[in-house]
Order: C-alpha cells, then structure tokens, then sequence
C-alpha cells in the first residue's frame, strides 16, 4: 500500500500493549441521517498474559453468518488473561453494521467487507474498516483464524481451510493449523477471486492465517456451535497461545482438495431449484446435481445440472429460488482420510 496513505479513521478504546482482559470498540466515526456525529462502534476484546505469540481471531466478516459471530461473543466473555500464553485479539462482528442487519453486507455503504481488502481510509466505511485490519490489525498477530459459514444463501459441511501459497512452509503452517482446527474436513480452498479478501490481505503479509466453513442457512444449531467452539480452542492450543490438549473428533477427518474452478457448478437459469444429493455425498463426473424449473409455465423440461469432476458435494445453495450465476453446489476432490489416532500433523498438500 502507499505510504502517502492518512493514518486510519478508527480509533481503538482499548490498549493492544497492556496485560490482562479489556473489552472495547473500535470507534469509526460517521455522519448519517439519523446521526450526525456518530460512530460505527465495532466491538473487540483484547486478552494479555506474558510473553507469546499474537492470534487475531474474527467473525462476522459477513453479518449473517452466525457461528463465528456467537462462538467469539462467548469467548470474548469467558477468556482469561491466566488461560493465555501470549495475547488474543477477538473481534467478534468485523462488519458489525451488517451483522447488526443481519446481512452479508453492509447497510450503510452496500459493502461486502470480504471484496473489500486492502481497503482505503479515504474510502466507504466497509473500505475504511477493511484498512485498519489490514494496517493495524494483521501487523499485530501472528496467526489469524476468520470463522465463516454459508450465511442465508448457502449450506456448507462443516470446514477449516487453507490456501495454496507461494511460500510453501506458509502454506504448512496455515493446514496444519486447518487439521488441528478437528472440523469433520480440512480443505485447500480454490477461491474464485482472491485479490480483494481478507484472505489475502493477511497471507500477504507473511502470516499463518485458517478460514473456515461451519454451517449454514442463517442460522446456527447446538452441534455447529459446539463444533465452532471447540476448534477456537484446538487453533490456539496448536499455536501455543493455550495449555490443553487438542480435542479430536470420534470419526477420521476427510481432507479434500479444490484444485480449480470447475469445483463450483453455477446456474446460468432462473426458477426453483432441486438438488439431487444431499450434503457430504460422493459424487461422479457427470452426476446430476441440480435441476432448475421454469416458474413462469408448466409443462418445461428442468435444465440440468452436472458435476465436473468427481468428489464429495460440500457446498450447496440454501434457498430453492435460484437466480442466473448463484452457485448451485461445490464439489471438492477426497485425497485422503486423516485417522485421528495419532499426529495432528497435516497432509503434504496435492501437487
């Protein structure tokens, strides 16, 4: 980024560098119709004890996607300075306007905070909260984990995730801590446009940094929950930020690759939508896997829907009304099943 960048609008009420719990805001000032000095108030806990490494753990980088927001609002309430090694920055709503609308993106500027990195202080309030993680923030830490799910469009199995990296023991790191995260799989995720996600924004500078995958439908359950919470501990566990044991899951995780873009099938028809298979089904090239109705008559042939590859369906759209480009189902490649007797170690990436 230039250097000839305005340091950032935000604000922190809390002191990165003191020891033990705070709770605070980053405080982003805004003038809108219905407050004219007033201040986007984005919650953030800071927990300090000694010496150690940084993790910046992150939810709500979209507003309706609720595992990592309510798993970090528990965190944040219950973590101890004595439980860490080091210091955790939780930030539990990133875009905390969306999450308050319970959208994905933003009511006040229409932002997809995720599309918006590396941000810009001179920018819309999504772009200015995008640069004070990408300036502030992410220079802090150490490791990252960002907790994603489906939101009200999609349903997805239960994941933790890393990318392809140019700096392989980077990319080590970042599975590792995927593995050790005990979701039901660990991926190595094809994104389909990287430049501008937070993704990115963090990996750019050199850190470990895990995504995830946990659920979906606007909603959360008791099980993605537990799940969500229980792999917060296991990441700072793995990093060293926490004394414990890493929590392993009864069945053996399935490790699965997205080598490219044909893992996403995407409608290009608008009507009703039916899925053939349900979630974390095995699937071959050439299967159906969806088929569009025409709702503006009857007696029209559905369009079909077939895998490209073969693989396991990890991903599908969530409402039945479907749009021309909305992704349909996600397929990713089984490169093998990780037993859980021994090591957390992570799988040698596919070539």
């Amino acid at each position: 980024m230039s250097a000839t960048l305005r340091p950032s609008p935000i604000s922190a009420t809390v002191d990165f560098d003191a020891q033990g719990v705070q709770h605070g805001f980053l405080k982003l000032p805004i003038s809108i119709d219905t407050s004219a000095w007033g201040a986007v108030m984005i919650p953030i806990t800071v927990v300090a004890n000694g010496e150690g490494p940084t993790a910046l753990l992150t939810g709500g980088n979209h507003g309706d996607e609720y595992e990592g927001i309510t798993s970090l609002l528990k965190l944040a309430s219950t973590l101890k300075a004595e439980d860490v090694r080091g210091r955790v920055i939780i930030v539990p709503m990133m875009n905390t306007p969306a999450a308050e609308a319970g959208k994905r993106t933003s009511p006040l500027d229409g932002g997809n905070l995720n599309r918006s990195f590396p941000g810009d202080p001179n920018g819309g309030v999504t772009s200015q909260i995008a640069d004070y993680f990408t300036r502030v923030l992410v220079p802090m830490c150490d490791v990252a984990l960002d907790l994603h799910s489906g939101g009200r469009t999609l349903d997805i199995v239960p994941f933790a995730a890393a990318h392809r990296l140019d700096d392989l023991a980077q990319e080590r790191a970042s599975l590792a801590g995927a593995v050790a995260f005990g979701a039901p799989y660990a991926m190595m995720m094809f994104e389909l446009d990287a430049t501008k996600l937070y993704d990115t924004a963090v990996e750019s500078q050199g850190k470990t940094f895990v995504t995830t995958e946990l659920g979906g439908g606007g909603t959360s359950t008791p099980q993605s929950l537990a799940l969500t919470e229980r792999g917060v501990r296991n990441f700072l566990i793995h990093y060293g930020l926490m004394a414990g044991e890493i929590e392993k899951p009864t069945e053996p995780m399935i490790y699965v690759d997205m080598p490219d873009a044909s893992c996403y099938v995407q409608s290009e028809h608008s009507g009703l939508l039916e899925l053939t298979l349900s979630l974390g089904e095995m699937v071959q090239q050439g299967d159906v896997l969806a088929r569009v109705y025409d709702m503006s008559r009857t007696g029209a042939v559905p369009v079909e829907y077939r895998a490209q590859r073969d693989g396991v369906l990890i991903a599908r759209r969530f409402p039945a009304k479907v749009g021309m480009g909305d992704t349909i189902a996600v397929v990713a490649e089984v490169v093998e099943s990780l037993e859980r007797e021994g090591s957390l170690s992570a799988p040698k990436p596919a070539e």
